[in-house]
């Protein structure tokens, strides 16, 4: 009877669930079950079977240009989001373009998987083509480096790679496909999503923490990292706001405190203005959450080295990797945990914290007034955009910018209002401005994503247009156009002032280049020319639903401050 009627019935076996995948579909499934909305991908024949199981998922494929671009991409994703973010390349050169994005994640601690097709088990160590040791290269910049040897360990190497990547301080993974083992047919079950340990403030944490505010004067808060959620960055908000007590940002992290709140005093960084700087040693209390007091906020370990000083930090990295300086205490906590018990703390009003913080509240906001919006006469200005720009950006507005003093314009002036809406390269490296603005706008398609490039660190990754063309990306791309490598120019001067050698730059016309891809491009060559020239792009944003790219002209030598 039973073949009788499967005979009569032929649909009840396509109907069946399938008793076996292949194990590249198995990934597939399981980044699907841990949240994955979107993979970064440049495509190879050594992780066909990966992506013949994205076809048809509901992870959207964005296929980018180069590799670089697409690890930026799954890097910035990853700042954005409460799952890390994903690429995937082929093996060996793939491989190594994709370096650049995975050491990004590394120095931003920012959560990321890059999965690398690799060759056929079988040819391995007989040099086959593209061949490569994929632990000794990644094994000193990435958190692990995983190889699939196992098909039926399929969905539980990508279970060990999204706990890896978020667990702890957050950080790269690297998850290696060799070619054959994905095609192998395994039992198809998931394993199970792995709990991310949080931490928080036991009572004796939260004791020392309020004993030793209330024995200050002058504390500061900084914030800074990729693991916050905006609920926790407004709570902490409205408790520094209640408390009068201020927040700096770590370098390239603004928007955690509002840029307009009345606690925040600004950035702390690389080339940052003169009150933050001298805030370091002047505050009596400082307490960092979400990072540590490193390289870049220390001024290359110069500034906040007495060990007399009284810091707090709270990170879940019970090693303190990248700290320098004094520790008073660890809080051994990510930024919403100790933010959810930050604000069951009491602490009486003091008029020493008010005036403290309006004063450094004062000289912020002297610092991020903007310049005036009617042009001047000549060449076309930075200051002059922003001062145009700004007043027409939405509350929830975002910007996105890689490596050079084009970046400081950004840090000055953009009013970053929210968590996440100030993505970056904390490592300096240059080419992210374009494939962060692309990811950011994918993922926030209804925000107004800026991103400001220089000339050199735009042409890093300017193919990625292509990218945003295909996909319906809509950034507003500010190129900064000053015929050279302005940050290495500045350093340059200093130690070997009128000896220009290896910065200077000639560029090919921007604006022309966005056309070519797909989207809106103007050229302002006079200052005059920029209020027109940003209006137009504004409008081919919102009418055109396309990419807008402003080629601007400037001179050399001019800088946000």
């Amino acid at each position: 009877m039973a073949t009788q009627s499967t005979a009569f019935h032929p649909r009840l076996l396509e109907q069946t669930p399938p008793t076996t995948k292949s194990a590249g579909h198995v990934i597939v499934d399981s980044l699907v079950a841990h949240g994955v909305e979107r993979t970064f991908v440049v495509p190879g024949e050594s992780f066909l079977d990966v992506l013949d199981g994205l076809h048809g998922s509901p992870i959207e494929t964005i296929v980018c240009r180069h590799e670089g671009g697409a690890a930026y991409m799954a890097e910035a994703d990853g700042k954005m989001n409460q799952v890390p973010g994903i690429a995937m390349v082929t093996r060996g050169p793939g491989a190594a373009n994709a370096h650049v994005g995975l050491h990004t994640a590394w120095q931003d601690s920012t959560p990321m998987v890059l999965f690398v097709g690799l060759i056929p088990f079988g040819h391995r160590d007989r040099e086959a083509f593209q061949e490569f040791d994929i632990k000794a290269w990644f094994d000193t910049g990435a958190k692990r480096v995983m190889v699939l040897d196992h098909p039926e360990r399929a969905s539980e190497i990508v279970a060990e790679a999204m706990f890896a990547a978020q667990s702890g301080r957050p950080g790269p993974v690297v998850v290696g496909l060799p070619e054959d083992i994905i095609q192998e047919q395994i039992d198809p079950t998931l394993h199970p999503s792995i709990p991310v340990a949080t931490g928080g403030m036991t009572t004796v944490d939260s004791r020392a923490l309020a004993d030793a505010l209330m024995n200050s004067s002058k504390p500061l808060f900084v914030t800074g990292g990729n693991d916050w959620s905006q609920a926790a960055a407004d709570q902490l908000t409205q408790w520094l706001e209640k408390h009068h007590i201020p927040a700096a940002a770590e370098w390239r992290t603004q928007g955690t405190v509002p840029f307009d709140s009345p606690s925040y005093v600004g950035p702390i960084g690389y080339g940052r203005p003169r009150p933050t700087y001298d805030l370091l040693d002047e505050t009596d209390l400082l307490i960092f959450v979400g990072t540590v007091p490193g390289d870049v906020i220390t001024d290359g370990f110069v500034c906040r080295q007495d060990w007399n000083k009284k810091n707090f930090l709270v990170t879940i990295d019970p090693s303190l990797r990248g700290r320098s300086g004094p520790v008073s205490w660890q809080i051994v906590a990510k930024p919403d945990v100790f933010v959810r018990d930050l604000v069951e703390i009491e602490l009486p009003y003091r008029e020493d914290w008010k005036s403290w913080t309006e004063r450094m509240r004062g000289e912020q906001k002297a610092f991020a007034s903007l310049p005036s919006s009617h042009p001047h006469p000549g060449a076309a200005r930075m200051d002059t955009l922003m001062a145009n720009l700004v007043p027409k950006l939405p509350a929830d507005a975002m910007v996105t910018f890689g490596a050079g003093e084009h970046t400081n314009w950004a840090h000055r002036y953009f009013p970053t209002q929210r968590y996440a809406s100030m993505l970056s390269a904390r490592n300096g490296s240059m080419g992210y401005s374009v494939p962060a603005a692309i990811a950011a706008s994918l993922a926030n398609p209804r925000r107004r994503i800026v991103t400001i490039a220089g000339d050199g660190e735009f042409l890093m990754n300017g193919q990625e247009l292509a990218t945003a063309a295909q996909y319906g990306a809509t950034p507003l791309i500010i190129v900064m156009d000053n015929q050279e490598y302005g940050t290495i120019r500045t350093h340059q001067e200093r130690h070997y002032p009128g000896r220009i050698s290896g910065t200077q730059l000639r560029n090919p016309d921007f604006a022309v280049m966005a056309q070519a891809f797909g989207g809106f491009g103007v050229r302002a060559d006079e200052d005059k020319d920029i209020p027109a020239a940003l209006d137009a792009a504004l409008k081919a944003i919102e009418t055109d639903n396309t990419f807008a790219l402003i080629h601007l002209v400037v001179e050399q030598r001019v800088k946000a401050y």
